[in-house]
């Protein structure tokens, strides 16, 4: 005859070795897991870690004093950062640039945009106009590395402008803004026609329809710059009888090599040296189809 006793007692052994195998389970499980935390968290750092030393040493090979005092020198760093971060993040689902990986955006974009510390002295305050500005390219990384400067962001597209006030505001920028315009439209409007010491651009057009987007917002003996790839000769040649006609005097051709790459550069930076007529600039379209020649 069996014992029920002792029938309950084995149940109850087995129910323990049951209990004991799922915790050893549990633990297992947790372990890994942490273990996998561990292990994302190390390779973040060291990602982090590597991203800052090339992003460092970029930095000092273009102007080492941007980088400033220790501290104000990692904040910078962290802006940028943080800056590239939301821009890969946003480009998935808005065409921002077609640029993406790091090193790449590091020297394409970070460093093209800041070597127009070669060129102009940008350690005072003044007034500066990043004109057709995308992505945000030069302005963002010039107030990030010269937080004195006061920029306005411009572009015709609104959702763009819409990632820019995103960016502005994750990264606390201040004395920075962005509008929502056509150059033609805006430069008509008293709060920006001639009040810029400086207009900058990226944008892909020729020289010659560049300056009538840019030299009207400049203001006596302020300066438009433009960010042009390689060999500009003939370019600023035939835009010559232009640049006159707004007002500019072409004070420059400055002409470099992104680190490390082949590709080549230039600025041509153009001097105000009077008003823009108010003919200028012409309604829109206009200008790129119409570019001014003699």
């Amino acid at each position: 005859m069996i014992n029920n006793r002792d029938n309950d007692i084995n149940i109850d052994r087995n129910s323990d070795r049951d209990r004991n195998r799922n915790r050893d389970s549990d633990i297992d499980r947790n372990i890994d897991r942490n273990i996998d935390r561990n292990i994302d968290r190390n390779d973040k750092n060291m990602e982090y870690g590597s991203q800052i030393l090339f992003l460092t040493e970029a930095l000092k090979g273009l102007c080492l004093e941007v980088l400033g005092n220790k501290e104000e020198g990692r904040d910078k760093l962290q802006q940028l950062l943080s800056y590239y971060e939301l821009l890969v993040e946003r480009n998935k689902v808005m065409n921002l640039t077609s640029i993406t990986e790091f090193e790449d955006v590091v020297i394409k974009h970070f460093i093209d945009s800041l070597s127009l510390c070669k060129l102009m002295e940008l350690s005072r305050p003044m007034r500066v106009l990043d004109l057709g500005t995308g992505a945000g390219f030069p302005g963002i990384p010039l107030k990030i590395m010269f937080p004195q400067l006061q920029v306005t962001l411009m572009d015709s597209l609104n959702k763009r402008i819409v990632f820019l006030e995103d960016v502005i505001q994750e990264l606390k920028l201040e004395q920075i803004n962005a509008v929502h315009g056509r150059a033609e439209d805006l430069a008509r409007k008293p709060e920006y026609r001639d009040q810029f010491d400086l207009v900058v651009s990226r944008a892909v057009a020729n020289l010659s329809s560049l300056s009538e987007y840019c030299i009207p917002f400049v203001k006596k003996g302020g300066f438009f710059v433009a960010y042009k790839s390689g060999d500009v000769e003939k370019e600023v040649q035939e835009a010559a009888y232009g640049i006159k006609l707004l007002g500019g005097k072409k004070e420059q051709v400055y002409q470099f090599q992104l680190p490390d790459t082949d590709i080549s550069r230039s600025f041509v930076k153009i001097k105000k040296v009077m008003k823009t007529p108010k003919a200028f600039p012409r309604k829109a379209g206009l200008p790129s189809r119409e570019p001014l020649h003699s």
